[in-house]
């Protein structure tokens, strides 16, 4: 029987060659005024950073911990295993983030007292509830992500202005109506699918503002064919849905 989380809030922070950031990054996260554990899901990188999480987690036990697969198999598929094993540990808020510092974690705060206190049942990290509050992006990347977003937005009818952004907390109840091993996408338009099957069960989405900065260490694993998956897979998105009873007992499950 897996062992009940003694905190209520897990960070999923995938990883592939992140030994720049991974020490520094769960050392903010554990140091925060709010007590969240920590899972890396590492996807075999070479440079040693699983190493590294394996070392922290000598220094906070049972605050810190990891799961090792094999290869590169997609961030999709990191997240929906993290969100897995925080299910079978009782986690009652469940919050995405990148290892690279792009995300602040004391953004954390917030973002989980959006679900915890405000009553959300998803609160985004967005960047552009605000305006565009992106740092240290090229402006052809700021505009391919906006407008990304808002070509997303008038797809889906969702009323969410990132609906890219992989800053994320979902609630225990959210992941729970969700069937986890029906999620389609794998990559980038992975983010947009939880969304997008969040809204059509009928919960609650928040955005909460933050200030996105382009990563100062490693190297980025974004291209162009990232946005490209995103594009093309919310019009699948939207023509499943036609054929989908989405139900927050049981969302495709029968």
């Amino acid at each position: 029987m897996s062992q009940a989380a003694k905190r209520d809030s897990l960070v999923i922070i995938p990883t592939y060659n992140e030994k720049e950031n991974i020490a520094n990054i769960i050392k903010v996260v554990i140091g925060l005024p709010h007590e969240f554990d920590v899972l890396v899901i590492d996807d075999n990188s070479p440079d040693g950073t699983a190493f590294i999480v394996q070392g922290l987690m000598q220094e906070f036990p049972e605050r810190v911990h990891l799961v090792q697969r094999e290869g590169k198999l997609g961030l999709g598929t990191a997240y929906i295993a993290g969100f897995k094993w925080a299910l079978e540990r009782h986690y009652q808020y469940i919050i995405e983030m990148d290892a690279d510092f792009s995300h602040n974690p004391n953004d954390l705060i917030p973002l989980r007292a959006a679900c915890a206190d405000d009553g959300a049942d998803v609160s985004v990290g967005s960047r552009y509830i605000t305006g565009v509050n992106v740092v240290n992006w090229p402006m052809g990347r700021v505009i391919m992500s906006y407008y990304a977003s808002a070509y997303v937005r008038i797809v889906t009818g969702m009323k969410v202005r990132d609906t890219t952004a992989g800053f994320v907390c979902y609630t225990r109840r959210v992941l729970e109506a969700i069937n986890l091993d029906r999620v389609e996408f794998k990559g980038y338009a992975f983010q947009i699918e939880m969304k997008f099957t969040a809204y059509k069960l009928g919960f609650t989405i928040k955005e909460v503002p933050i200030i996105f900065v382009n990563r100062v260490l490693g190297t980025s694993k974004m291209n162009t064919s990232i946005f490209g998956e995103a594009v093309f897979g919310v019009i699948k998105l939207k023509v499943w849905s036609w054929f989908r009873k989405y139900d927050k007992r049981a969302e495709l499950k029968s």
